[in-house]
């Protein structure tokens, strides 16, 4: 009798948990809003998946208000102002010069410009005409133009290798604008990446960042694609380089996250093992996520990006609990990986919040649990 209890606890459960897992060639489907089974974010203080903000990873409101300043008024000159303010070395601004050059690549995508109409990010052209040695203007066009290739080129073709050469010679002139600066060279990463740099010159490449900026994790992740399967490397020459950034990664230092980021590069598309997320090599990369975000500042700007990544594997090891934890911080925001990858980041984000919620309250969470 008490094997038929247990039995039909679990078939109960599965009418839970089911409906909102779906797993297919490593993807969750879609859950909508008015599933009887979707938890309502509002219970736990979550922010409603129209509300989400898909721009950033977490919050930085100077440069939300200067990127709007910017965009409304087609003046660069809030930009370059916070940019000059903004430590050279520091992750934020590699942040920043990523956004405003996103922000200006979208606005050329959306207007591109003809006879009676003057093109999206217009504001950049002027910066680099007026302000030619302005070292955070070369640096943005820099990242613009590598974003323009990936965007509107294909990998391989005439167009795209054009593009990719004008970024190269637009980071050699960013950085001789800025000597000790690594972000011109972290830029070239997407370049090396793009052209194909023999391991010689990339490793070159590599030590120049080094020498500037040693734990830098906007860099070492840039620089991982280049050493993953699907680029110029191999699964093993990833978590090398991965695990070699975690094993001299200083104290409080999000390097130690970096074999979870090398794990989610090289997924199996199809999952054919259950227990795939439950497994030793990603339960220690996890672990060491987990432990670098324990140990690091509450301020450093990549700590969402590994909170971010840490709600996917959480939720698909079935760690609720710790799922949620992490959701609590990084709520509202949803400009990470995995969820950029997705054509809806913010429908992505709040399908694995909603299992994270189901999953928690399974097994006896309540809004009440998570605020204790």
């Amino acid at each position: 009798m008490a094997i038929l209890w247990v039995l039909m606890a679990l078939l109960l459960l599965s009418f839970v948990v089911l409906p909102l897992l779906r797993r297919r060639r490593g993807v969750i489907e879609r859950v909508s809003p008015d599933h009887p089974d979707a938890a309502d974010p509002a219970n736990y203080g979550f922010v409603r998946e129209e509300d989400l903000d898909i721009r950033m990873p977490g919050p930085d409101q100077d440069l939300l208000d200067v990127l709007d300043l910017v965009q409304r008024t087609q003046d660069y000159r809030a930009a370059s102002q916070l940019l000059a303010g903004t430590e050279a070395a520091g992750e934020l601004r590699w942040q920043r010069v990523q956004a405003f050059a996103g922000a200006a690549a979208l606005e050329l995508q959306r207007r591109p410009g003809g006879v009676s109409e003057t093109p999206g990010g217009q504001w950049l052209r002027v910066w680099r005409a007026e302000q030619p040695k302005d070292a955070g203007g070369a640096a943005v066009h820099a990242e613009f133009l590598v974003q323009q290739a990936w965007r509107t080129s294909t990998r391989g073709t005439d167009d795209f290798r054009i593009i990719m050469e004008e970024a190269r010679d637009a980071c050699g002139q960013a950085a001789l604008l800025a000597p000790g600066d690594p972000i011109p060279y972290i830029i070239e990463l997407s370049v090396a990446r793009g052209l194909a740099y023999p391991r010689e010159e990339f490793e070159q490449l590599w030590l120049k960042i080094l020498d500037r900026a040693p734990t830098h994790m906007g860099a070492h992740l840039a620089a991982l694609h280049y050493w993953c399967e699907k680029w110029h490397g191999s699964r093993e020459l990833a978590y090398s380089f991965a695990e070699a950034a975690a094993a001299r990664a200083p104290q409080g230092s999000l390097l130690a996250a970096m074999p979870l980021f090398a794990v989610f590069e090289h997924l199996p598309e199809v999952n054919l093992v259950s227990s795939f997320y439950q497994s030793e090599v990603v339960t220690k990369a996890m672990h060491g996520a987990l432990y670098a975000v324990h140990a690091a500042r509450p301020d450093d700007p990549i700590l969402a990006h590994v909170r971010h990544l840490l709600v996917f594997f959480l939720v698909r090891a079935e760690r609720w609990a710790e799922a949620m934890n992490e959701l609590v911080h990084v709520d509202g925001h949803v400009g990470a990986l995995p969820w950029t990858l997705s054509a809806d980041p913010a429908a992505e984000f709040a399908v694995y919040r909603a299992l994270a919620v189901a999953g928690f309250e399974a097994n006896g969470g309540s809004p009440a649990s998570l605020a204790n």
